[in-house]
């Protein structure tokens, strides 16, 4: 790519802005896991494991060609479509919509039972991470949510009543920051991080009182120590914290990985590690106190963050966890100690690196962004995966995951942080384009992966990039939603697809199943949205068709 052809900053957030567009228009179950009813979805994952596996079995491999519209309801309100994992507590549906509109709906016929529409500050309208928002948390006989104007909230399970309502983050003075996704329950605690890897500002995650909404404690995701970070760059180092967590009962940790370091590609004004951003945290939830960490990214200058979720599986005599990074590699540690077991290959177009060490993670041959010439980086800024999940069935055990192939053109530029416009991206480059892997084409799939040694079992190729999260079941099924709106069932030990259904507007959220009345459902969020698509759009042209919505659509057997 030549200078000529390259948008500058400016343009680049222009085209994003205007690509957007089209998309804008009582039981307490705590910490899910394997004690959770089986009929449940009672947490994001479903547990805390991260698995998204549903044991129930109603809906097989042998009738789910059966599968009819049971309901559909609509939040009203469409802008970025659908990105939120609902949850489902006996027979009770409870999930968030755009613009933070909450609802509780009968699972059994969709009719509404409750909902809470949150009066948002007008600043909203200005934020770059704006409109959607990825789920709620059910506990105590609460709903709580983050908002887009930086509060956590708590309604009345039963009524949808506030309980109370928290101010954690002041998004005017942090550049936008605010809240995208749910809190996560662990014990008395509420733990939520907010949005800001790619804003000039300094990450946080906070510990609240799950009862009184008050502070508990705040833990500062960048660490203040001048071989990490100079005192000029930590004001505005990045490092948001911005998925939700996983809680792990049995070992009292809870689980985050935070984000890319600011600005985004210009290492040279961050000198150092630049810790905790790009790592993956174990903190201790009563306390805040961090018990170990890996970083996964050391001085990320790629925008490679480790947001994503946590696979947690018992094997050896060991409890294991698998994350992947948006650098496009998968590292297995040991969940109570962070020792790292092994390392591999996601992604298939790797050049920011030659590999990365098996036994302990590091590094190996960085190719980092220049200010001397523009340079071919594999993955892209947007990953090897976007943040929406893969799914394990512990029946065949394999990770089912979306995965695509597409890398980014990068010259560094020079940004003052305390020029950069409100809710903006702090970048530094002067030179950015999404192009094909070199000497290939952009490419997606949906795999089905061994996820301790990153052997397939099974591939699909896929048109456009899936940003749904995949379900697995106990009937030997793979759900898995993509960007042009068909909602797919698969075999889940050969692949073949056995079902589909086309609900008319792309899939950006969880699916989930549940049981309520006797009977099975397979829960579909539809409608499409975020910024993906957007910033892939040049690459899949495709995604400039895909229509707008928002709808939670309900399948049963007939």
């Amino acid at each position: 790519m030549t200078s000529s052809n390259a948008p500058t900053r400016r343009t680049l957030i222009a085209a994003l802005a205007a690509a957007i567009l089209p998309f804008a228009a009582a039981s307490d179950v705590l910490a899910g896991g394997p004690a959770a009813k089986s009929g449940d979805w009672p947490e994001y994952h479903r547990d805390y494991r991260g698995w998204r596996y549903s044991p129930l079995d109603q809906i097989n491999a042998s009738n789910v060609r059966k599968l009819k519209i049971a309901w559909i309801h609509q939040p009203g309100d469409i802008a970025q479509g659908l990105q939120a994992t609902p949850l489902a507590i006996d027979g009770v549906l409870y999930y968030i919509a755009a613009n933070n509109r909450v609802f509780a709906v009968d699972g059994r016929t969709g009719k509404e039972l409750w909902s809470y529409f949150t009066e948002l500050d007008p600043i909203t309208a200005k934020l770059l991470f704006a409109s959607y928002n990825r789920g709620v948390a059910v506990a105590h006989g609460k709903v709580y949510f983050g908002t887009l104007d930086g509060r956590l909230i708590a309604l009345d399970q039963k009524t949808g009543a506030k309980a109370w309502d928290t101010k954690l983050v002041d998004t005017a003075k942090t550049s936008g920051s605010n809240f995208t996704s749910p809190p996560t329950v662990a014990g008395d605690v509420v733990i939520i991080g907010p949005t800001g890897g790619d804003l000039a500002q300094r990450g946080h995650i906070y510990g609240v009182n799950a009862a009184t909404g008050e502070r508990i404690w705040e833990f500062e995701t960048l660490r203040d120590d001048p071989a990490s970070w100079s005192k000029e760059a930590i004001e505005h180092g990045g490092g948001g914290a911005w998925m939700s967590g996983q809680y792990d009962p049995e070992n009292d940790l809870y689980y985050i990985g935070t984000s890319n370091a600011a600005p985004d590609f210009n290492g040279a004004v961050r000198e150092g590690d630049n810790l905790y951003t790009a790592t993956l945290l174990a903190i201790e939830p009563k306390t805040g106190k961090l018990r170990w960490h890996h970083q996964e990214v050391p001085h990320d200058v790629w925008d490679y963050d480790s947001a994503y979720e946590t696979v947690m599986i018992d094997k050896g005599g060991k409890q294991l966890m698998t994350h992947l990074n948006k650098g496009g590699f998968v590292t297995v540690l040991d969940r109570k100690t962070g020792k790292v077991e092994n390392v591999w290959p996601f992604a298939k177009n790797v050049t920011w690196v030659k590999s990365v060490d098996p036994k302990t993670g590091a590094l190996i041959g960085r190719n980092e962004p220049s200010e001397a010439e523009n340079k071919t980086l594999c993955p892209s800024v947007l990953g090897a995966r976007s943040w929406n999940h893969g799914a394990y069935s512990p029946k065949t055990g394999l990770w089912y995951t979306n995965a695509h192939e597409f890398c980014n053109a990068v010259k560094v530029g020079k940004q003052d942080p305390k020029a950069v416009p409100f809710s903006a991206p702090y970048f530094d480059f002067a030179e950015l384009a999404f192009v094909a892997p070199p000497g290939g084409k952009a490419s997606s799939r949906f795999e089905a992966i061994d996820p301790l040694t990153g052997k397939t079992a099974w591939s699909i190729d896929y048109a456009l990039p899936g940003l749904g999260s995949v379900l697995a079941t106990g009937g030997n099924l793979v759900f898995n939603g993509d960007s042009e709106g068909l909602v797919h069932a698969y075999d889940a030990k050969s692949g073949k697809e056995l079902w589909k259904f086309n609900v008319g507007s792309g899939i950006r959220a969880g699916l989930i199943s549940y049981k309520a009345g006797g009977k099975q459902y397979i829960l579909v969020p539809s409608g499409f949205g975020s910024l993906f698509p957007a910033f892939a759009g040049g690459l899949f042209p495709a995604f400039k068709q895909q229509r707008g919505g928002a709808a939670l659509i309900a399948f049963t057997l007939e």
